[in-house]
This record gives structure tokens, C-alpha cells and sequence, in this order.
């Protein structure tokens, strides 16, 4: 399971949110470039940036900003938040950008994403399916920054598309994120066992090192991990076993 550090863009500024509520917003000194800097020192070959104006308005708000950090000839960027149209796909990927992350899209037009996805093909796009828990406990999907409740169930909005033509997909637990209460572990152990031809990616409530082991126990294909890794939450020994590149002081080969 490869580990990858979250970096959330709000008018060009490192920010976390709690549970999504932007009213929660918490601003960091460092910045966005210098923040990827550290973690390309630990041996990170990928980075997941959030674009949290262009999740709340529905378009890429801070492309100036992703543009600079793609162009980082050792890291390999993920970048969602407002990408609903597939100009901005196109623009993304023209940055440099190695994979476009796609949520109320996703969600609420699966028959243009699916064709997003036979056009630009699946490595380089990652489903956002990001949920909160019913009363009776089962996922239910969000969508616009979080903010709208859909009717579908997860397993409902993958349904949505043809066999084999979706890869990766990033799950987040909204009431963990930014909790640092530990990761929805029954969670992810369901989607795993309803899809497990899928590359899945958890995301949400991440807090140390053993939520790391649990969640690669699971058999996920990755872990994004935000305010932990900011805050230096969990030592660099302990990161070792999640990032390939950890044993070189400073990783500068291009990423395979």
C-alpha cells in the first residue's frame, strides 16, 4: 500500500478542514511548494492536491498554483476539486498532472465520465466516492464539495459503469476527515469485498502509523493522509514502509 500525503489548496494557502466544513478552516504557514518539498525528502512519489475553491465553485480555482507543483520532476501529482467538465481534464493533464480526481461528476453524470474515461483512460482518472454514514450505518454519497446528498448508495454509483472501465477510486469518510479519529476501517473492508478488482484509496481520519498497517492489511492500494503528515504526526521511521523512495535522503529521479 503506497501512502500518499494530501496537500488542501485554498486561495493558494495550505488549509484542513474538519469534516468538510469550510467554516473549520485552519490555515498553515508553509507553503503549498515548500510543503511538497518536505515530502519529496521522505521519499514521496505521489502527492493527492485538493482544490478546495474549485470543489466549492465547480471549477479549477488554483491551476497556477497545480501547474508549478506538476512541473516537480520527482513527484506525480493527483488533483481533484471542481473538475466537472473534461476541458478541465485536458488543461489538468496539460500541466502535467498524472491523474485528475472526479467526484460529483461521477456521481450525478456517469454517462459523460464513463466516456471520460474511454477518452483519457482509466490511470488517469480516479472516481471521488465520498460518503457519510446513514443512521443505519451505510455509506451515503455527497456531492458539490461535499455540501449535497445524493440518493445513491456507493455500490450503486459504481454500478452506474461498465465492467473494467474504472480503476482507481478514492473513498473518503467525510465525518472522520480532518478528525484524526482513526479510519473507517469496516468501511473500506466492504468496499474491497464488493469491488475488489478495484484500486482503492482511503481517505479520512488517518492519525498514525498502526492506522497505516490496518489499512494495508486491507489490501488497499492506497492511504491519502493529510493533517497527520502536516503536523509530523507519525516519524519518518514509520513512514518508511509506505513510501518506496524512503530510503534516499532526497528522491530526485523521475517516478516510474
Amino acid at each position: 500500500m503506497l501512502l500518499i500525503p494530501s496537500i488542501d489548496l485554498r486561495a493558494g494557502r495550505c488549509v484542513r478542514l474538519r469534516q468538510g466544513d469550510f467554516s473549520s478552516e485552519r490555515t498553515y504557514a508553509i507553503e503549498p511548494e515548500l510543503l511538497a518539498e518536505r515530502y519529496c525528502a521522505l521519499g514521496v512519489r505521489w502527492l493527492h492536491l485538493v482544490d478546495l475553491d474549485g470543489a466549492k465553485d465547480g471549477r479549477i480555482a488554483n491551476g497556477p498554483l497545480i501547474a508549478a507543483l506538476a512541473r516537480h520532476p520527482a513527484l506525480r501529482l493527483q488533483v481533484g476539486g471542481g473538475v466537472r467538465q473534461p476541458c478541465s481534464i485536458e488543461s489538468l493533464l496539460a500541466a502535467g498532472v498524472a491523474r485528475v480526481v472526479v467526484g460529483t461528476a461521477a456521481v450525478e453524470r456517469p454517462q459523460d465520465v464513463a466516456l471520460w474515461l474511454g477518452e483519457f483512460g482509466s490511470e488517469r482518472i480516479c472516481l471521488a466516492l465520498d460518503v457519510r454514514l446513514g443512521a443505519a450505518g451505510e455509506p451515503q454519497l455527497r456531492t458539490n464539495g461535499w455540501t449535497r446528498a445524493s440518493a445513491l448508495g456507493l455500490a450503486e454509483a459504481l454500478g452506474q459503469f461498465p465492467a473494467g472501465l474504472v480503476r482507481h477510486v478514492l473513498c473518503t469518510d467525510i465525518d472522520r476527515d480532518g478528525t484524526l479519529r482513526g479510519p473507517n476501517l469496516g468501511l473500506y473492508r466492504s468496499c474491497r469485498a464488493q469491488f475488489p478488482q478495484l484500486e482503492w484509496q482511503a481517505s479520512g481520519g488517518i492519525r498514525d502509523s498502526h492506522d497505516l498497517r490496518a489499512l494495508r492489511e486491507l489490501g488497499l492500494a492506497a492511504a491519502v493522509s493529510g493533517t497527520a503528515l502536516l503536523e509530523e504526526r507519525i516519524s519518518t521511521e514509520e513512514l518508511r514502509p509506505f513510501l518506496p523512495d524512503a530510503s534516499s535522503p532526497v528522491s530526485t529521479s523521475a517516478p516510474t
